[in-house]
């Protein structure tokens, strides 16, 4: 089992060690379209997620079921925990790990 850790992390950053120079990663559309997805998730996960939470704390009291209440507020709850915490905090993670380790070290400015 650990070998086949091993030999899967060693396969997966072989195309990381084909690159030639330490920025020759961040000059290419693939790196430029990256910044571009994590850009919209890091900005606008917060916005999509605040507006719905949002939404859903003013609809609140004009709900009359219970039903249809606990809807919203499950609708608040996800809303506030994928959109304003997990949508920030994954982009800073993965763009740590593509900047340590796919570039190679080099700042790409992810």
């Amino acid at each position: 089992m650990m070998l086949a850790v091993i030999l899967g992390g060693i396969a997966a950053i072989q195309p990381a060690l084909a690159q030639s120079g330490p920025a020759a990663f961040c000059g290419t559309a693939l790196a430029a379209t990256v910044k571009n997805v994590f850009t919209l998730i890091q900005f606008g996960g917060p916005l999509v997620g605040g507006v719905i939470a949002l939404g859903a704390t003013v609809a609140l009291p004009v709900a009359r079921r219970a039903d249809y209440k606990l809807e919203l507020k499950e609708a608040r709850n996800q809303a506030i925990l994928w959109g304003v915490i997990v949508a920030p905090l994954g982009t800073t993670i993965v763009a740590f790990l593509l900047n340590n380790i796919v570039a190679g070290g080099s700042s790409c400015g992810f």
